[in-house]
């Protein structure tokens, strides 16, 4: 409230030293050079596919299984997304899938203008394979980093091992502040991060209408600026962002404890893969920061609808591909088929997992879980 009150009494309520300060933050956290403050995690990847000049014409590969803002935003500069399906254990961008669509578009219209895979959930996409395929095949990778602030991936090199953060791996990570977040605001709020000094002074320019100097447009940009009264609040939540991490898979330890003991594991629960947890090192790094926490159940709607009725708070991510949504108004994305992403949108429910949960409430989850399929 001190801080909010001091913005508030300064009236200087568009970008300002507030949001530069949190823009260092956030990029040195995240192992960048700059950090751009933008007005949310979906401005922050549109700003960061209109600084690359991509439109009409143009492809960008991405995943049929997460968040609207992904595809919406391509949808939004003109280009048109080319979805390859996600792995099963890790629901992230599969490479190898992502290589043969490279392969295949470089030998024809060589239309793939960008990568953008997702680190879901907070796990990131295993970026070593997919920045090898950058670096061959020419492409940017953009990082959704809106679920993964903090989260890392092991690099490997003859036996040595790197962690590197989700933003800061590909030419830029866009991160979005939604108060839902591990790291959220009290409204709206994003950023981008990048080593590209040149890409950077381009973003800025694009958050603020293309202006530089003001009035002169050299491009044109849209308002996409973050205000310091969400900068203020998250560089002093930024201080207690590890410690929310390691609370959150505190959590979900204690989760595959109790649904083992339950006797419920595999079989119907499947529970959430945390694929680096066994990479040496792991246990000093965030190799998951479980923005959410989904296990893969059968009769998972009226799982749900049970969980709801018992007070405990649950919730669907996502019920739909984005290759069949509606918006589309394309027979073509229709009859495509990611049987992994349509498995997963099937199954998929997110169980409470934040940091301040006692134990007893997650035992309550799990002995609902199993009243539910087991009985009393």
């Amino acid at each position: 409230m001190e801080a909010v009150t001091r913005v508030i009494d300064s009236t200087g309520y568009i970008l300002g030293p507030e949001v530069a300060d949190l823009e260092e933050k956030i990029a040195q956290y995240s192992g960048a050079t700059h950090g751009v403050g933008v007005s949310s995690g979906t401005d922050a990847l549109l700003a960061a596919l209109m600084s690359l000049d991509i439109g009409p014409g143009d492809l960008v590969l991405t995943t049929p299984y997460t968040f609207f803002a992904t595809m919406g935003t391509i949808l939004r500069v003109g280009a048109k997304p080319l979805f390859v399906d996600v792995e099963p254990h890790s629901l992230n961008m599969d490479p190898t899938l992502a290589a043969e669509a490279l392969r295949a578009d470089r030998q024809g219209e060589n239309r793939i203008k960008a990568m953008i895979p997702v680190h879901l959930y907070g796990q990131c996409a295993d970026m070593q394979r997919l920045l090898a395929l950058s670096n061959e095949y020419e492409v940017p990778v953009v990082e959704d980093a809106a679920q993964a602030i903090g989260a890392e991936f092991p690099f490997e090199d003859n036996g040595r091992i790197t962690w590197k953060r989700a933003g800061g791996m590909g030419l830029c990570g866009c991160f979005s502040f939604f108060p839902s977040k591990n790291l959220g605001g009290i409204g709206d709020g994003g950023m981008i991060t990048t080593s590209d000094e040149q890409y950077a002074d381009i973003l800025r320019s694009n958050r603020n209408h293309g202006a530089e100097p003001k009035y002169y447009h050299s491009r044109v940009g849209g308002n996409f600026r973050l205000d310091p009264v969400q900068a203020v609040v998250l560089a002093i939540k930024l201080d207690h962002l590890e410690r929310w991490h390691a609370g959150r898979r505190k959590n979900a330890g204690l989760y595959q404890r109790l649904f083992r003991e339950a006797g419920l594991i595999d079989n119907p629960v499947i529970l959430p893969t945390a694929v680096y947890a066994g990479k040496p090192g792991a246990g000093e790094h965030n190799y998951h920061i479980y923005n959410q926490y989904v296990i893969h159940v059968p009769q998972r709607d009226k799982l749900r609808q049970f969980l709801q009725e018992n007070s405990i708070g649950c919730e669907v991510y996502y019920p739909l591909c984005l290759h069949q949504q509606e918006c589309l108004h394309s027979e073509a994305y229709a009859r495509q088929l990611f049987p992994f992403a349509e498995q997963a949108a099937h199954n998929s429910l997110a169980l409470p997992i934040f940091p301040e949960l006692a134990p007893e409430q997650l035992e309550y989850v799990v002995a609902t879980v199993k009243r539910f399929y087991h009985g009393d």
